[in-house]
Formats: structure tokens, sequence, C-alpha cells
């Protein structure tokens, strides 16, 4: 269901800026999407990983159209710290039987794709 609602929320969704059409942009979202629609049962661990997913896609958002590499630097600490933030409240929430198995290990596996795009960057 998680997935069918991304497709339908992408067929919405035009980029706008150059950088939106990146892997690592797409990725990032696709993780937010999924992490928002994943109904973890724990509510802080909810509310957690979700604030963390947006807060990854939305630096990335931030930092990726900038010249400046501080700027840029900045942007994806940020996103790369809220990126492990999401992953440890899944990884928790898995532990907790707060998560479907597939979809959490699925989101983590995206997380660590991510994770390796924003070293490079």
């Amino acid at each position: 269901m998680a997935c069918s609602r991304f497709a339908r929320s992408e067929e919405r969704s035009t980029p706008t800026f150059q950088f939106q059409n990146l892997d690592v942009s797409k990725l990032a979202k696709q993780i937010a999407v999924r992490v928002q629609g994943a109904h973890i049962q724990d509510k802080e661990l909810r509310d957690q990983a979700t604030r963390a997913a947006k807060s990854c896609f939305l630096n990335l958002s931030e930092g990726l159209p900038s010249d400046f590499t501080g700027v840029r630097r900045r942007h994806f600490a940020i996103a790369k710290g809220s990126l492990c933030e999401m992953s440890a409240a899944i990884d928790l929430a898995l532990a907790f039987g707060a998560i479907d198995e597939a979809l959490a290990t699925e989101v983590l596996a995206d997380a660590k794709r991510v994770a390796a795009m924003i070293r490079k960057l």
C-alpha cells in the first residue's frame, strides 16, 4: 500500500529544480514517504523517525543547489545525522515489534544507500 501511495504522489510531484532529479534526492524523498506511511506503533518512535526522515530530505534539498562548499557541507552533515537518527528509530521500532519487519529492512537498506551517496557529494 505504501508503495502505491508513493507512486501516486510521485505522479503529482513534478521536479522544479534540477537537483530534484538526482538519485539521492529521489531516494531520500521515497524514504520519507515510506516512513510516514509505515504506521510505527510506538508514538514517540513514529514521530522521531518521521521528523528525521523529513529533515534528511529537506537538508539535502537545501544543500544540493548551493554553490558554496561550506553551505553544502553543513547541510549534508545535518542530512546524514538525520538519516542516522531515522535509521536508529526504525531499528528500535523493529526491536520493539512496532514496525513491519520487511518494511523496516527495506527502509534501512535504502538509508544505507543514501548515506553512501551523501559521502560522495
